[in-house]
């Protein structure tokens, strides 16, 4: 099901807007799984005597992961797509539970935005199962929902997952409108599907630098980031037009 942007009562488009919910992706932005998704993809095509190599494991960072699992049918792997999916996972998994790599300042910023009764959601292209493991590893219960690839018609670069986050966040508030919730996304894809749905984005290059596009704030870190810097960036992102979405 497609999702609009438009769904509730905008307010006034002269009142600013409040900063009420952060969408955050998961690899890359909260943790720096990208490693752990690199070893498993060149240890599973060579293993079908295929070739992987770094380079090519970064074109799909981001991706929703039946994409790239057919990907990795193409580069020689004899495993169905499902079965692609639950190989990569499973060793991701087993790295989480070995150590959880938190990417700077994402905790630090999560527990300020809780302190001040910021809404969060996990909005992420792995599985429920991954994405459970690594927000259990979390000292507090910061998220308020998962929104996973496995529960999506449309991954990311499509913007599915951010309108369904939305959607899910206006339960409780009928109220809130994209205009009132910021992404944090460090993939090309991600930031596509953040900035499709309408929600002010800040992207965060990690594993593969990210184009300067007018659409979208760049914070080079988390390290450091506060309640007030996000709420900037809102801000600035409703200034042009004063137009709910």
């Amino acid at each position: 099901m497609l999702l609009s942007t438009a769904a509730g009562t905008p307010e006034a488009t002269t009142t600013a807007p409040t900063l009420k919910a952060v969408l955050w992706d998961m690899d890359g932005t909260l943790v720096d799984t990208e490693p752990y998704w690199i070893a498993a993809e060149i240890e599973l095509v060579r293993a079908h005597g295929g070739h992987w190599d770094e380079e090519k494991a970064m074109a799909l960072v981001g991706n929703a992961l039946a994409t790239s699992a057919k990907i990795l049918q193409e580069a020689g792997v004899q495993l169905s797509v499902r079965e692609i999916i639950d190989h990569l996972s499973h060793r991701v998994i087993a790295g989480i539970r070995r150590q959880v790599p938190w990417r700077p300042g994402a905790r630090e910023l999560l527990a300020e935005l809780a302190s001040r009764g910021v809404r969060c959601a996990l909005v992420t292209m792995s599985e429920r199962n991954l994405a459970s493991e690594v927000v259990s590893a979390l000292d507090s219960e910061y998220f308020e929902f998962l929104i996973t690839g496995d529960e999506v018609s449309n991954g990311k670069p499509h913007p599915e997952p951010y309108l369904m986050a939305v959607e899910r966040l206006r339960q409780r508030d009928p109220l809130l409108t994209a205009r009132h919730c910021v992404a944090l996304e460090d993939s090309i894809p991600g930031v596509a599907s953040a900035v499709a749905s309408g929600v002010a984005t800040i992207a965060i290059p990690h594993a593969v630098p990210l184009p300067e596009d007018s659409r979208h704030t760049t914070w080079p870190t988390l390290a450091h980031r506060t309640y007030d810097d996000v709420t900037a960036v809102l801000l600035s992102h409703a200034a042009p037009t004063g137009a709910a979405l």
